[in-house]
């Protein structure tokens, strides 16, 4: 009998390994079944369409025009998603309170108290489109847009037009922009040249002509345009050049006024009437063939053409009260009355000096420069901004250079490491050294491609070496340090992060880098910037006092940081880069900037008395011809400074009691490109020195003295009981309620 075994008994542990590898297999299967099935089918599927859209295949030309279609649709697309990613930025501009332009009515008086112009609600209030003269209207279509009630924002037809004639003339004769284009940029831009500005401007213009009516877009921009004089909007300019209100303007005055939208400070009639007449002329000419008027109907405004009120041709400080005028708005936001009276700090003598220091040296060197553009900003030592210069013509660009145009300040910006490396215990007489440095892949060089090894502090300042600044952001102080200082010290504008910043890359204004230099002259205090002195109102009260309603000066660097700055910059006009902007028997202190390329050159400076930065370049970012900030800015700072110190009492700049140290070398006579010694401004002196001194110390005891007031036992009297002479109580005047100080 066969001898019997034991059946096998598997191990859990293989049998569970069996049923996974066959679960594995079943799933491999699946896969591979469903994965061939879905790719016969797409197949069959693919080959149904082919099938089915060779009954439609074309060949020969229509096959072309099929491609070209298809290519359009694709870039169309494509085109449109870049285009609404560039509609973000200019669609964010609407969401501010536009509308509110017209809430106040601002009279500025200079800091003496003389008038010097208005911004807002000028007495004349918008006179809507229907209450216009018809040939008013008619003249501004014309002139500016003839196609306006056509177009949706943007005239193509008139775009093509401009195109063609620019192309057949060899140069710009037309121009492309609809009214509404240009309302776009008065409203929410600037005159800015640049491709993103242009886009922003036609994503605006869509907006407007889909959120406003012809009419309110045509109102609009004739109450918003600047119309030369000081004037915004045709109802202040015709109240200006006339004396009448708007709606009584004849053709021939109509003509004048549209013919200002073009060139205003060109066309002005009362700066250049034969030229404010020939353009009217034009106008009346656009008139005749856009077909809205004949020739019959203009030839008696063209043999009489309109004359004007004489005015004064002294022009006003436009850029600087347009940004007075912001700066009103902000602080008087809280304020019910908006029709006020303001004194701000603008000295007209030295600003009349900043133009003229600024456009003679364009008007000297910008062609041999290749330079178009130029902005300034002085403040006296204290905060009082005494001068700005926006552009070279306020007329044909009111784009403030001297606060909003960002430019890259060069090695103007190394004042900020150093003043960081004095506070952090370095001194002027700390060595460094002068040697190949790298930061990741950037390897900065220094001008002259060389190197000067062991040297202080105060010479590698001096001679503006570019590893010194980089090697202590590196090594010591940190870049997010050099930001806050250079915030702290009065940069408004944002500073992106970057190991390039010791150098100057970041962009700041003009008014960021004279406000920052004024730190250093006021023994390392804030420079308390302000071009708002008083607000009052027309009953006489004083709404706002900036010494009153201000917080005191806030201590910024230490005192032994600001001497230290100050010993080095004051090396910088005569033994360093800027010699040509040492001013004539006043130690000046200052730091040069240039950018790569040549694009940007500035000049920041100061004495005891005034801080000033200068910058000249070009608005489209084009290099200039070597200019460096050694050249122009620094003569045109100069040129200022020599006139703003004439006649007046010296400060020493602070913790520098040594005399002026004596030039390594001095530069060649600056003259013009007619080789003509440059003109020297010449401040003329109406009190002397001492004099003015005595009127200030004067006016101060006014100020601080006891009012009047009635002795006790006349005190009890009526007003007409009072003696022969007496004051009533208080030491108010009853004609005009104003308080009388007397001396003790």
């Amino acid at each position: 009998m066969p001898k019997m075994t034991a059946p096998e008994i598997r191990p859990p542990a293989k049998k569970a390994a069996r049923l996974k590898r066959h679960v594995l297999l079943r799933i491999d299967s699946w896969l591979d079944s469903t994965l061939w099935n879905a790719g016969y089918n797409l197949a069959e599927t693919w080959e149904e369409i082919t099938i089915f859209f060779r009954r439609f295949r074309v060949r020969g030309l229509k096959k072309l025009g099929f491609e070209i279609a298809g290519e359009a649709m694709t870039l169309g697309t494509a085109g449109t998603v870049v285009l609404l990613t560039l509609a973000q930025p200019a669609l964010e501009e609407t969401k501010k309170d536009w509308r509110n332009h017209d809430n106040f009515a601002v009279t500025f008086l200079d800091r003496y108290g003389n008038f010097i112009g208005h911004r807002g609600i000028i007495h004349e209030n918008s006179v809507p489109v229907d209450e216009l003269p018809d040939h008013l209207v008619k003249a501004v279509l014309a002139t500016e847009d003839r196609r306006f009630f056509e177009h949706v924002g943007i005239d193509f037809f008139g775009l093509a037009r401009a195109m063609t004639e620019n192309a057949r003339a060899g140069s710009v004769v037309q121009g492309g922009s609809t009214l509404t284009q240009q309302l776009a940029k008065n409203l929410f831009l600037t005159n800015e040249r640049s491709i993103e500005r242009k886009i922003k401007e036609a994503f605006l213009a869509f907006w407007l002509e889909a959120n406003l009516s012809k009419k309110e877009i045509l109102s609009l921009y004739l109450d918003r345009a600047y119309m030369g004089g000081g004037t915004f909007g045709a109802a202040a300019a015709s109240q200006f050049y006339f004396g009448k209100n708007i709606t009584e303007v004849s053709l021939a005055e109509a003509a004048m006024l549209a013919g200002l939208f073009k060139a205003p400070a060109k066309y002005a009639p009362h700066v250049n009437l034969p030229a404010a007449r020939a353009r009217a002329n034009d106008v009346l000419t656009n008139m005749v063939q856009s077909g809205l008027m004949t020739e019959g109907q203009v030839v008696a405004a063209r043999r009489n053409p309109a004359t004007v009120i004489d005015r004064d041709e002294k022009e006003a400080p436009d850029y600087f009260l347009d940004w007075a005028f912001d700066e009103v708005q902000r602080i008087a936001a809280r304020f019910k009355d908006h029709t006020l009276v303001v004194r701000t700090t603008i000295d007209l003598g030295l600003q009349q000096a900043a133009e003229e220091a600024v456009a003679s040296s364009l008007r000297e060197y910008g062609e041999s420069y290749r330079v178009k553009q130029g902005a300034l900003a002085m403040i006296e030592n204290g905060g009082a901004v005494r001068a700005m210069v926006g552009g070279r013509d306020y007329g044909e660009s009111q784009f403030n250079r001297a606060t909003r145009a960002l430019r890259q300040p060069g090695s103007s910006f190394k004042m900020y490491t150093y003043a960081l490396a004095m506070e952090n215990g370095y001194t002027p007489q700390t060595v460094v050294t002068d040697g190949p440095v790298s930061w990741g892949n950037w390897s900065p060089q220094n001008y002259g491609r060389s190197y000067a090894g062991r040297i202080t502090m105060e010479t590698a300042l001096a001679k503006s070496i570019n590893t010194i600044p980089v090697r202590l952001a590196k090594e010591k102080l940190g870049i997010d340090a050099i930001i806050k200082t250079a915030k702290a010290m009065g940069v408004e504008t944002p500073i992106k992060k970057d190991v390039t910043i010791p150098l100057g890359t970041a962009e700041v204004t003009v008014m960021d880098q004279a406000t920052a230099y004024a730190v250093l002259p006021a023994g390392g205090r804030a420079a308390r910037r302000h071009g708002v002195a008083q607000i009052m109102n027309y009953a006489g009260e004083v709404l706002y006092d900036f010494e009153r309603d201000e917080p005191p000066a806030e201590q910024i660097l230490t005192e032994q940081a600001a001497i230290y700055m100050n010993e080095m910059m004051s090396k910088i006009p005569y033994i360093g880069t800027a010699r040509r902007a040492a001013v004539d028997g006043v130690l000046t202190a200052g730091k040069t900037g240039t950018t790569q390329a040549y694009r940007d050159a500035w000049f920041v400076g100061y004495t005891g008395n005034y801080t000033a930065a200068v910058w000249f370049g070009n608005d489209d970012y084009t290099s200039s011809n070597n200019m460096t900030g050694g050249s122009l800015p620094a003569m045109t700072f100069k040129k200022l400074m020599d006139y703003a110190h004439q006649g007046i009492d010296l400060k020493p700049i602070f913790g520098i009691d040594t005399p002026m140290p004596e030039k390594e070398a001095k530069p060649e006579e600056a003259v013009s490109e007619t080789g003509e010694p440059l003109v020297t401004l010449v401040r003329p002196r109406s009190l002397s020195s001492q004099s003015t001194r005595m009127i200030r110390e004067l006016g101060q005891r006014l100020k601080s003295a006891t009012p009047l007031s009635l002795p006790a036992d006349t005190a009890a009297l009526g007003p007409k009981e009072a003696p022969t002479g007496a004051t009533p109580a208080g030491g108010a005047t009853p004609a005009t309620g104003a308080a009388i100080p007397v001396s003790n």
